[in-house]
């Protein structure tokens, strides 16, 4: 947890399914909890644009996924590779997916402390071995940046090592407010996640270790208008979109 660019693409999807590009007041859209600062930042625009409110709801990863794929209706759909369920499920335009954004896990400390080194594999094993205590998301909830960082403890090799001085947190926020109190000398989420005032960021993990994190778009099949997803009219809500990413950690992910 720097889109023609990508979560600008976003905007086009949110055009996409509005009916008759324009009569529906209100669309609605469910994302994985670590775009949510990015998505906010584009709504406005899309809103001031186009007079159609966006009703947007967030959750999990895995959360999100399963939503999709069990029926629940909203006419835009942010998930995250893989996703056979989604395609399987009926629920979305399979024609419609439209890569959005990648977004890298990263790992901060309490503002001051030490800096470790985080520029290699060898570095970030160094790091959590000699850290008194490391804070993620619970990927047992579904979080995706928690599912992520088990993949990379699991590559170095250290997943027994380090077990006694985790404590997952709920959620890339909470994990960064642990950090930021003084409770957990490490904390690793998406990048997109570390708006807590009280931590500095130390970068992302090496992608050798660490690979970003896809979102991919879809027009639900359920959407009043689907044949506003041919149109992908371009606007000025795109741009906007493209700037909501780069501030909040994303990159623009062109499939």
């Amino acid at each position: 947890m720097k889109f023609i660019p990508s979560l600008a693409l976003l905007g086009v999807l949110l055009l996409a399914a509005a009916p008759g590009a324009m009569a529906q007041e209100q669309i609605t859209l469910v994302a994985p909890g670590g775009a949510r600062a990015a998505i906010e930042g584009l709504i406005p625009g899309f809103e001031a644009k186009t007079g159609i409110k966006v009703k947007a709801t967030y959750g999990s990863g895995l959360g999100t996924k399963k939503q999709v794929a069990q029926g629940d209706v909203f006419d835009i759909q942010v998930v995250q590779p893989p996703f056979p369920a989604v395609l399987a499920s009926g629920n979305v335009v399979v024609k419609s997916q439209t890569p959005l954004a990648s977004v890298a896990v990263g790992v901060v400390v309490k503002k001051g402390a030490a800096k470790p080194d985080i520029s290699t594999a060898a570095a970030v094993k160094k790091m959590l071995l000699a850290a008194t205590s490391v804070t993620y998301p619970d990927p047992s909830g579904g979080a995706a940046a928690g599912v992520s960082f088990d993949k990379t403890l699991a590559q170095l090799g250290i997943a027994k090592e380090v077990q006694a001085k985790i404590k997952r947190a709920q959620g890339g926020a909470g994990a960064m407010k642990l950090v930021a109190d003084g409770q957990v000398e490490i904390g690793l989420t998406f990048l997109s996640e570390m708006q807590e005032p009280g931590i500095d960021l130390l970068g992302p993990l090496p992608a050798e270790i660490s690979v970003p994190t896809r979102l991919v778009g879809f027009v639900s099949s359920h959407t009043k208008d689907a044949k506003a997803a041919t149109a992908l009219p371009q606007i000025s809500v795109i741009a906007r979109g493209g700037q909501s990413l780069s501030r909040h950690g994303m990159h623009p992910d062109h499939g």
